[in-house]
């Protein structure tokens, strides 16, 4: 568990706002999967939106934990 908490701390140390953007856009959209709250007829298109918006920052917020994960020391 300590490697877990030093990879977030190491991964914090490495971050710049654009990345924290990128967590809270993705956070969001997981968020809208889970609670959209719209008419039947337009709710697969929000949850549509909102997984391309989620796999379009996970997947640069993955790659940079990867990094630092892997990186030599």
């Amino acid at each position: 568990m300590k490697k877990f908490l030093d990879l977030g701390d190491q991964y914090a140390k490495e971050s710049t706002w654009k990345d924290y953007a990128l967590i809270k856009f993705c956070l969001f959209s997981m968020g809208m999967i889970a609670g959209t709250q719209v008419p039947e007829k337009h709710k697969k298109k929000v949850i549509i939106a909102a997984a391309c918006v989620f796999v379009a920052t996970y997947i640069p917020l993955m790659a940079k934990v990867f990094h630092i994960a892997f990186k030599e020391k």
